[in-house]
């Protein structure tokens, strides 16, 4: 986000629970839950999948598998609210078991409630993915309080200013919040913070729209570059000195920013998760992350871990493709005209537009060249490059 953003202590539940996630490593490293008849698979570096195919917040296997299970006050969020346990639960979402994440406020500190899930710290470079599904509305009492549904990584910040920590999000507040009026979709990644003044040394990339529903969320950490990918299209690309220097947790929370928006009663609101999956030192595209992810529930496997033990195993080879994140060539552009931030487009619309290197239209261009770009669906404002409204087509 931005600089003149509310103060977010997340990293305090992080910071609090260390001890808990150190005790679990030992157990971690054992872990890897493969079927006994399932076909032999490719090695991999490591790999970490997990289907949540758990029965409550209580299952001795989430802590055995590394998990962490937020009860700890403090932030983010409204202050004086609680993150009890009952906030997660597994329950089958369309069809699929899944990660629950429920937050709750009747305006005041004392009747908020918010939900964390986090692992150990020891995820780095390599390819992070998950089904995630947003909410705009609750699922009882009042709508347009300010929520923060998330899928993110976090480094414990040792001191203000530490040059070590690291934070990649995925961040979608569906009433705004941070100075925002309706929904936005956030993708930051950190330098670092200091909490009190506050200072942010981040840098960000936004979408404007509702993103409710289900959402295959991507992204990437190589080669000096943190790429984001929203179903399947690529929304931010980040990098110099924000990429990260050290071992990360993976974390899913659910938070109120403030009660400034509430409208009385008790509100009540849900976030699922389908799935996670990290893989080491390893850059898949997300249609590969699909594949990889089919390829865990062909062979019958709900969970395997093997991050950080020197080695793992693979449910099937993915696609072989060139980089995934070089678009492809030979594209046509004579016929199409170059886009324009004031036009509408609908599907099946092209233009011809070189990306910002930011994300900003009026700011400097990426050095990629003009590329064809196809409208998805509507769209009005929304760059090609930087937005998952459009499909790269390729360079002209």
């Amino acid at each position: 986000m931005s600089t003149t953003r509310t103060p977010r202590r997340r990293i305090a539940g992080v910071a609090a629970a260390a001890l808990a996630v150190a005790a679990a490593a030992a157990v971690t490293a054992t872990i890897a839950d493969r079927t006994a008849d399932a076909a032999e698979p490719a090695a991999c570096d490591g790999a970490l999948f997990d289907d949540f195919a758990y029965d409550n917040a209580a299952d001795p296997d989430l802590a055995a598998r590394g998990w962490t299970v937020r009860t700890n006050a403090g932030g983010p969020g409204v202050p004086g609210a609680a993150w009890p346990a009952s906030n997660l639960s597994f329950p089958t979402t369309d069809g699929a078991k899944s990660l629950q994440l429920r937050a709750a406020t009747d305006g005041t500190g004392a009747g908020t409630s918010h939900a964390e899930l986090f692992h150990q710290q020891k995820f780095y470079e390599g390819t992070y993915a998950a089904r995630v599904k947003f909410a705009d509305t609750p699922v009882s009492g009042t709508d347009g309080d300010h929520l923060v549904e998330t899928f993110f990584t976090i480094t414990p910040l040792d001191a203000p200013l530490d040059p070590d920590y690291g934070e990649i999000d995925f961040e979608y507040l569906p009433n705004g919040g941070w100075g925002e009026t309706g929904p936005i979709f956030y993708q930051t990644t950190w330098e670092t913070y200091q909490a009190e003044p506050w200072i942010a040394d981040n840098t960000h990339t936004a979408q404007r729209q509702s993103f409710a529903g289900w959402h295959d969320l991507v992204f990437t950490v190589s080669g000096g570059h943190v790429k984001y990918y929203v179903d399947g299209a690529l929304v931010a690309d980040h990098s110099g000195k924000y990429y990260p220097e050290t071992p990360m947790s993976i974390n899913f929370n659910l938070w109120f920013i403030d009660t400034a928006a509430h409208a009385g009663g008790t509100s009540v609101y849900h976030q699922q998760v389908d799935y996670v999956m990290h893989t080491a030192g390893e850059v898949l595209s997300p249609a590969q992350v699909n594949a990889r992810v089919a390829g865990y529930r062909a062979d019958g496997v709900d969970h395997t871990d093997t991050v950080g033990t020197g080695g793992g195993e693979c449910p099937t080879d993915p696609p072989t493709t060139d980089d995934p994140t070089d678009p492809p060539t030979g594209a046509d552009c004579a016929d199409a005209p170059d886009w324009a931030f004031g036009s509408v487009y609908t599907a099946g619309n092209t233009v011809v537009h070189e990306r910002s290197a930011n994300g900003d239209p009026s700011g400097p261009k990426s050095g990629d060249s003009e590329h064809l770009w196809r409208a998805n669906w509507w769209t009005l404002g929304s760059e090609p490059g930087w937005t998952p409204q459009w499909t790269d087509l390729g360079p002209c």
